[in-house]
């Protein structure tokens, strides 16, 4: 039997000083476990947006009605207040479990060796994101789910899925310089719909504002847009996305470019089908609430593989096999 090795008082002191580098000092992850904790921090940033729509959806928003506390008198949800405030509390308890998930995302990138202090910022820019986001969700109890509050932290929580999503990518890769696989006119391309991505989810935000989910029974005050209007920007938004995702997966096979690119667009394009078909069930429909939770999912799923589109455009040594390019005419790409 294999004993637990004492912890000395100059241990104790290192530890108290820096448990980063303590910890880092005695444990070299195996590269699959980085790439584990970065993508359990990816999928919690998901859960979270569910957890949190499914809080707007039941109406459970002032299921606590005050922040940090769930009442004036108690730390956590009491059984007067019934499934609503199980609900909320339920919410925020997550939110700790994303916590874990970040720093065990941190403590890997730390500690792999040789050092990649990239994927420690990144693991650290979720740390704050996360810490931010929960002020702000304290915000939008205590301010009674004003709606551009509401906005405002889906925003945030889209932010930290990006940031997720670029060091998942990130841990699946070397660390040398990034090299492109497509020339500019192409990323060029790219940007233009990832912009045009990032306003269709802004919009959505409103659409979200202004409609009839508004979180709570009580009298919760909407964003003053026309929602009919909105909607159909929304709409027309998407489908400039979706024209946007088809055209780029048409140039890239036009240009003949590795698999990598080509799958992560076909996959985007596949994706935004099925959110498109959810959206419009969803409108005609009278918006039922399961629809929206799905359409809400859509939305974070969108999002990573947008950014996965991006970060597909380049390669560096150690990407994942699966998508290095077997062309040997692939330089020529960079010309187009």
């Amino acid at each position: 039997m294999v004993g637990v090795p004492k912890l000395t008082r100059a241990d104790a002191e290192a530890a108290l000083r820096n448990p980063l580098a303590f910890i880092a000092a005695r444990w070299t992850p195996d590269p699959r476990t980085v790439q584990r904790a970065a993508l359990a921090a990816l999928v919690m940033s998901v859960v979270i947006v569910v957890t949190g729509g499914a809080v707007r959806l039941t109406g459970s928003g002032l299921g606590c009605p005050t922040w940090p506390k769930c009442t004036d008198d108690s730390l956590t949800a009491t059984s007067e207040m019934g499934l609503h405030g199980a609900i909320e509390f339920g919410n925020r308890m997550l939110t700790y479990v994303l916590c874990a998930a970040v720093g065990w995302a941190i403590i890997a990138a730390r500690s792999q060796k040789p050092v990649r202090r990239d994927l420690t910022r990144l693991g650290w820019a979720q740390f704050w994101v996360v810490m931010s986001n929960a002020v702000l969700g304290g915000i939008v109890v205590l301010v009674g789910l004003n709606p551009y509050t509401v906005a405002a932290h889906f925003v945030a929580t889209s932010a930290l899925i990006a940031i997720a999503a670029v060091m998942w990518q990130r841990a699946r890769e070397g660390d040398a310089a990034p090299r492109p696989l497509v020339g500019k006119s192409v990323r060029q391309l790219v940007w233009c719909m990832v912009a045009v991505t990032v306003l269709l989810i802004l919009v959505g935000t409103v659409v979200t504002g202004a409609g009839p989910h508004a979180g709570d029974s009580s009298d919760v005050p909407r964003m003053p847009v026309d929602w009919e209007m909105i909607s159909k920007l929304h709409a027309v938004l998407a489908w400039i996305v979706v024209t946007l995702t088809f055209a780029l997966w048409f140039v890239l096979k036009a240009v003949d470019a590795p698999r990598g690119p080509l799958n992560r667009t076909r996959e985007l394009f596949v994706i935004l089908l099925l959110q498109g078909a959810i959206g419009y069930v969803q409108y005609f429909t009278d918006l039922p609430e399961i629809l929206v939770g799905l359409h809400m999912l859509g939305s974070s799923v969108m999002w990573i593989w947008t950014v996965r589109v991006v970060l597909s455009l380049r390669e560096r040594p150690g990407t994942d096999p699966a998508d290095l390019p077997g062309q040997p005419e692939r330089a020529a790409l960079t010309n187009v």
